[in-house]
């Protein structure tokens, strides 16, 4: 049986107090259930805009979409992952990552290391919030679409529920192992850091894959996507010609069955965000912020359908 839709905004422009707590209220007000921070240089630091997030906003969970694990000493992350699901009411998502932009390392001064070397540190990264999060740990339990957590079996806090993005085979384990939500980029990243979407055929094999490593688990984990392009308008073609140049390997036609892209009327996208459930089981789609506005509609649509 299908999971009903949620469906989350990452807020990725730096603002002033004021600021962010208009874009969170809006973000609200449109109807997005999660509200999310990346972990990027030259973004907003991802705790401390949740904490701001949670104090504008009444309903939303708060996630990050996602941390670099390479980033972050995993005794230090499990201080401020419990100080900010406390400060946040219970509302945190957490979302791990390895890391794929070599500038950024450089510039932080730390190593970038190998793709092994990368989910190895993601790895224990994990087992040491499991240990100093517990009893229990993170959670492995169902999520819970646009509410409170509930409380644990012991009757203590809720636990943080655990996103891992993933696409690489071993990531793709990884998250069918600890991952209460594994989130697709639709992506694979190339040279530099870039990244280079998937088809709609290469993408099945990915979720294939996930789906087969996750067989054995008790409780299914929900399944995110994240949505690089959305445009409402009655002549794809032309809103798509501008990304062109970016994708010069693929044709118009490619570009507009990327999985990644939503583009057509209100009705049209609505219909593809059905589709993606029907076919890959993503019912947690995530949005980037300049495309808040344009995928309301949807959201307004298809939100805990």
């Amino acid at each position: 049986m299908s999971r009903p839709f949620r469906f989350g905004v990452s807020l990725i422009a730096p603002a002033t107090g004021a600021e962010w707590a208009a874009r969170c209220r809006r973000a609200e007000e449109l109807g997005y259930d999660v509200i999310t921070v990346a972990d990027h240089l030259g973004m907003p630091a991802p705790f401390p805009s949740l904490v701001a997030a949670a104090q504008a906003t009444r309903r939303p969970r708060l996630g990050t979409f996602v941390l670099n694990a390479a980033f972050w000493n995993p005794a230090l992350l499990a201080r401020e992952v419990a100080t900010t699901d406390a400060l946040t009411g219970g509302r945190l998502e957490l979302g791990l990552g390895t890391g794929y932009v070599p500038a950024e390392h450089e510039a932080a001064g730390l190593p970038f290391g190998t793709p092994r070397e990368r989910v190895d540190h993601l790895l224990r990264t994990i087992e040491e919030l499991e240990r100093l999060l517990g009893p229990d740990g993170l959670s492995h339990g169902t999520p819970w679409p646009g509410g409170k957590a509930p409380e644990t079996s012991g009757g203590g806090p809720p636990r943080v529920p655990l996103l891992i993005g993933a696409n690489g085979d071993r990531m793709l384990r990884v998250a069918a192992e600890h991952a209460d939500i594994a989130s697709f980029t639709g992506a694979r990243t190339g040279r530099n850091g870039t990244l280079e979407p998937l088809s709609a055929g290469e993408l099945d094999g990915r979720v294939t894959l996930y789906r087969k490593a996750a067989a054995g688990r008790e409780e299914p984990a929900e399944l995110n996507l994240l949505i690089q392009i959305v445009a409402v308008t009655d002549d794809r073609g032309a809103a798509v010609r501008p990304w062109l140049p970016r994708l010069p390997h693929l044709t118009e036609r490619e570009v507009l069955d990327l999985p990644i892209v939503l583009i057509g009327s209100v009705e049209q996208i609505t219909g593809q965000v059905r589709d993606l459930r029907e076919r890959f089981g993503f019912s947690y789609l995530t949005v980037l912020e300049p495309n808040l506005e344009a995928f309301a509609p949807v959201v307004r649509a298809l939100r805990g359908r």
